[in-house]
């Protein structure tokens, strides 16, 4: 077993921690940045989708892994907008009942699940698709954090289950990267699931959150998004 994938994933894993502990210390998060963060993270991972992960997958798949890439898109989208009564990336401001912040929860621990197969299976393929994905995941997994951390103490919930709940996410990014390097059909089709849920993630879930904004350093910071995959690509040697 590589240990690679897993360090990686834990490193982005944390970053889970990181946006709970923000909100559980009430830390001053500004609206501003927050947006922009979210943006540049839905550059860089439409960026990474689109170059990198679904040509590999074909590559490695053929025809079959266009099937597996919808997969992987209509997956987040059941357990994150159909399951899950209401759900987005930023801090929840409103009262939820609990019933709406577990089932967030339950449709983030199967999309982090896929986080980690896609850091394990970006490195499966080269140690710079690897170091690619990893970055798209970590862009993200800061306001990931925050916004369970959010939804659980606007249910009524403790800091401790707020905190909790970030951790769960944590634990189920590198639970996928470790089953990923264990179960065959996971180090098989990895790829695929990886790239649908990558592009659900940039294009469907956080690009939402900024484009009917019309401050331009929002819309800046998704092309930066782009450019610095391009950047990062170079960098790596991709």
């Amino acid at each position: 077993m590589n240990p690679t994938p897993l360090l990686y994933t834990a490193i982005a894993a944390s970053a889970n921690l990181v946006g709970a502990a923000a909100v559980v210390s009430h830390s001053r998060w500004t609206v501003r940045a927050l947006e922009n963060m979210v943006a540049l993270s839905a550059g860089f991972m439409i960026s990474v989708a689109l170059l990198d992960l679904v040509p590999d997958a074909i590559t490695a798949n053929g025809e079959q892994a266009a099937l597996i890439i919808l997969l992987g898109y209509l997956l987040v989208h059941l357990t994150q907008h159909t399951l899950a009564p209401h759900f987005h990336f930023g801090e929840e401001v409103h009262h939820v009942t609990k019933v709406v912040s577990f089932s967030a929860l339950a449709g983030l621990i199967l999309h982090t699940f896929v986080d980690g197969v896609a850091i394990a299976s970006g490195f499966g393929v080269s140690q710079s698709l690897g170091l690619l994905v990893f970055l798209a995941i970590l862009l993200h997994k800061l306001p990931e954090g925050l916004a369970i951390s959010s939804l659980f103490l606007a249910s009524g919930e403790s800091r401790r289950a707020a905190l909790g709940a970030s951790a769960a996410l944590a634990i189920s990014s590198l639970i996928g990267a470790l089953l990923t390097q264990q179960v065959p059909i996971l180090g098989q089709y990895g790829l695929p699931l990886a790239a649908g849920v990558t592009l659900y993630v940039g294009a469907s879930n956080l690009v939402p959150e900024f484009q009917g904004k019309r401050e331009w350093r929002v819309q800046f910071s998704f092309f930066l998004g782009c450019a610095l995959y391009y950047f990062a690509r170079r960098l790596v040697g991709a």
